[in-house]
């Protein structure tokens, strides 16, 4: 980072991650200064987590310690990196969804008293009644998730009241496996967040309120009046009120910058630390998407999302509320499968090269001769629970493999994409030649994959140059929030500059509509027969 002129504010977005947590620094043009990561697997050995988790079974953990001493080493690279903390005007940022934390009894005097001497990882190990944090991965409340939706009168009830039926991942499933079978850690757990509130609780020095936006993804807020569901907080927890507080707005400025942070590492007293929210719902905010836009972020797991101006809950995807504008809302639908198992069939069928991949996948035609593939390497999301491998040839009969390595590749590649429009225009997701699809995640420098996705949605594809959207999203409301927020600016005009970041990396050939329109509508009928199959 170069040396900062004197009296010019920047801006830290953090992004709490499944793999890693990550900091961008921006200035008040959104040019990026400064950026780093601390990678779980590699960098913190010491906690043997592979992707960042701990798998047990369908139980999926990561140790909440680990991302606080992650915090530690990111906060001293940024200062190695030449950031000059006491010029950073608002902080603010974002956490993998629905993952929660657990504080003990007297685990918020302990964040609250934090010694500026010793790092925080050294102060906080015994700050937390439960050790290791459920994560979206996780797929072990399938009992929890039965009783919540047969408590509310059906899985239709719950989804109008929440924006979602019950998933395994969603939080009050994962308390309520908790409460019910570690009765003693949870009546010893004083408070609970989820992965963002936790974050920014660090940075203030006291527990914050979880956010409207990513306490959406809980199955315990009502997203029409944005207050927990009383029925669902007394079958879920004892006193689940009181140890999750009030949920706040998204663009709530919590606080300022505790005196541990002011005192280690040189913060203002004046630095606002703004709500942080969910990676997905950060990364609406980060692309500087608008209504009519499509997100599509590519990474351990897919996601697809949009801006929507009313909620239109359905039985598949989710609803949440805006990130950015506390009036609209975002549905998003989100897959298991996503580069882990594009990383299985380049190592099956391209020698574990994504040079070789991609040349297969460009070297076979638009269509793939009519050859479609489902392909789950995990309990999938959408549609639920279905697992292995399915592949169809051009007369829909079903084949136990494919004649080449290119045809499997492709039928991998359109078979994610084609779900992911199939489920979103479901949603009422509104697509057309007009509409806008920004890609971000680590696979969004793939140009291969790119073409896919414009051929198949039609639409022309955009990426953002630059760092992470969740962390980007998580700088640019830091910024918004410095400037007074909604009351005095609108988020849209604090980001106006970004659309000259975006790059138009794909437009769909002449033959796109032609092509996928058919295959769409089989890929429907087919993914309806597995479906079918599977639950007999």
């Amino acid at each position: 980072m170069e040396e900062e002129e004197e009296g010019i504010k920047h801006f830290i977005g953090f992004d709490f991650s499944t793999q890693q947590i990550k900091a961008v620094v921006i200035n008040e043009s959104l040019e990026l200064t400064a950026e780093a990561n601390v990678h779980f697997d590699s960098m913190l050995p010491e906690y043997r987590t592979h992707g960042g988790v701990n798998i047990s079974g369908s139980t999926v953990t990561a140790p909440t310690i680990m991302w606080v001493k992650a915090l530690d080493m990111l906060l001293d690279k940024l200062r190695v990196e030449g950031v000059d903390f006491s010029s950073i005007g608002a902080i603010s940022g974002a956490g993998q969804q629905h993952g929660s934390v657990y504080w003990r009894t007297g685990g918020e005097d302990m964040l609250a008293n934090l010694q500026p001497t010793r790092f925080m990882h050294d102060q906080l190990g015994s700050a937390f009644s439960i050790l290791d944090s459920p994560i979206w991965m996780d797929s072990s409340t399938a009992k929890q998730c039965a009783q919540l939706e047969e408590g509310l009168g059906g899985a239709e009830t719950l989804t109008a009241l929440t924006g979602s039926r019950a998933y395994h991942r969603f939080t009050a499933n994962q308390i309520k496996k908790i409460s019910s079978e570690k009765k003693e850690a949870y009546a010893n757990t004083e408070r609970i967040s989820l992965v963002s509130s936790f974050a920014a609780s660090l940075f203030v020095g006291r527990v914050v309120g979880i956010d409207w936006s990513d306490g959406s993804g809980m199955n315990l807020l009502n997203i029409t009046n944005k207050t927990w569901v009383p029925q669902i907080l007394n079958t879920v927890g004892e006193n689940l009120q009181q140890k999750l507080g009030d949920p706040i707005a998204t663009d709530t400025v919590v606080g300022t910058v505790s005196t541990y942070m002011q005192d280690r590492y040189g913060f203002s007293p004046d630095c606002l630390v703004g709500a942080f929210t969910g990676d997905n719902c950060s990364s609406l905010a980060g692309l500087g998407m608008k209504e009519g836009d499509i997100g599509y972020s590519l990474g351990t797991s897919d996601t697809v999302f949009a801006w929507l101006s009313e909620p239109n809950p359905q039985l598949t995807g989710h609803i949440f509320t805006n990130p950015v504008d506390t009036s609209a809302y975002m549905a998003m639908l989100c897959y298991k499968n996503g580069s882990l198992t594009r990383e299985r069939i380049r190592g099956t069928s391209a020698e574990g090269s994504w040079e070789k991949f991609n040349n297969l996948l460009d070297s076979t035609p638009r269509g793939n001769f009519g050859n479609l593939g489902f392909y789950f390497d995990h309990p999938e999301i959408v549609p639920a629970d279905l697992q292995g491998d399915f592949r169809f040839n051009k007369s829909d009969e079903a084949v136990a493999k494919f004649w080449s390595e290119e045809v499997e590749i492709r039928a991998l590649v359109e078979g994610q994409v084609l779900a992911k429009r199939l489920h979103a225009q479901t949603m009422g997701f509104r697509i057309s030649e007009k509409t806008r699809v920004l890609v971000t995640g680590g696979a969004s420098v793939n140009k291969s994959l790119l073409q896919v996705i414009s051929d198949v949605f039609n639409c022309k594809v955009f990426t953002l140059t630059g760092a992470n959207s969740a962390a980007s999203g998580g700088a640019y409301r830091a910024l918004h929030l410095y400037k007074g927020g909604t009351t005095n600016i609108t988020y849209t005009e604090v980001i106006t500059n970004l659309d000259k970041d975006l790059n138009l990396s794909a437009e769909p050939n002449r033959d796109a509509e032609s092509t996928y329109g058919p295959l769409l509508e089989r890929y429907r009928i087919l993914e309806q027969t597995i479906i079918q199959q599977f639950s007999n």
